[in-house]
């Protein structure tokens, strides 16, 4: 990476700063781009030189990653600003010595990938899980990375990299969730076609709590059947996750199948901070797309207290 700028030193806190050819460099997108994200949009606001140069920090980096994760995910740029200011940070708020460790551990699993080393990203996943909580190893950790080697699959040699990850995290999550016993449940299933599987099992991760087990139904699932499947499988409440823009209908097809259902229905991941208005008068609980709010707004609506 080009070596930083250091802000002046009147700025708050000296922080380093980066121009926006090297911007474009790390993150793909062109520079006529990030400047019509920030004039049109309002989605950046970087530093500006006495002359009139912009500078980015490490955070603007990280939202133009977050803004190409919404567009990859077929939400409008026009639609993202939107989504990022009602929505909570992408990750949860990290101290300083905490983020450069993320940062660092995030390296050494990029070399293992590189090298294609399953047993290195094994030693350092144990490594991760020994220092941090499970679901900040997937939410801080972990799917960030898989985030940006999705963004990146199309370059050369990079596919071989996002499979490896893709599987390992795939095989632990699923080891996690069996691993969580038979308590009462409540049962996680994706919209048909509106999420990759990791994404589905990594929310039912972050969905559990102490007082009740969830069980996910991989993706597949046609609309039709949950209805029938929660008759025998007698859920405390069905969760429906999606990662995709919502259909115009959706809101009409969720509260039909609300009716069909003998227990309540929920809807989490970012189809939820899109549908929220349409669904504002509806029974189905809108739960977000974050790890510490989807679990609060789930426990809060198995007692019948969540305040939409």
């Amino acid at each position: 990476m080009t070596e930083p700028v250091r802000a002046s030193a009147d700025s708050r806190h000296a922080a380093e700063l980066f121009p926006i050819r090297e911007v474009a460099r790390v993150t793909g997108v062109n520079p006529v781009t990030l400047r019509a994200w920030e004039r049109r949009y309002g989605l950046i606001q970087p530093t500006r030189t006495d002359s009139g140069h912009r500078l980015y920090s490490a955070a603007d980096i990280e939202a133009v990653r977050n803004i190409l994760a919404w567009i990859e995910r077929g939400v409008s740029v026009s639609k993202v600003g939107k989504l990022l200011a009602r929505s909570p940070a992408p990750r949860s708020p990290l101290v300083a010595d905490q983020a450069q460790a993320a940062d660092q551990w995030q390296a050494r699993a990029r070399q293992a990938l590189g090298a294609l080393d399953a047993r290195a990203l094994e030693a350092l996943y144990a490594e991760a899980l020994a220092t941090h909580p499970l679901p900040r190893v997937f939410q801080e950790l972990c799917m960030p990375l898989w985030q940006e080697l999705l963004l990146r699959r199309d370059e050369p040699g990079q596919v071989g990299e996002w499979l490896l990850l893709d599987a390992f995290l795939r095989s632990r999550a699923l080891q996690h969730l069996q691993s969580r016993g038979e308590a009462a449940h409540v049962l996680l299933t994706a919209l048909p076609g509106q999420c990759r599987e990791l994404e589905l099992l990594v929310a039912g991760l972050l969905l559990g709590g102490e007082d009740y087990a969830v069980r996910v139904l991989g993706p597949g699932l046609p609309q039709d059947e949950l209805a029938l499947v929660c008759a025998r499988m007698r859920p405390q409440a069905l969760v429906l996750f999606s990662n995709r823009p919502p259909a115009e209908d959706l809101a009409q097809r969720l509260k039909r199948l609300a009716l069909s259902l003998d227990c309540p229905l929920a809807l989490a991941g970012d189809a939820a901070e899109l549908a929220e208005d349409e669904l504002a008068d509806s029974p189905i609980a809108c739960l977000g797309n974050e790890g510490p709010l989807m679990r609060q707004r789930l426990r809060q609506f198995l007692v019948g207290h969540l305040d939409t």
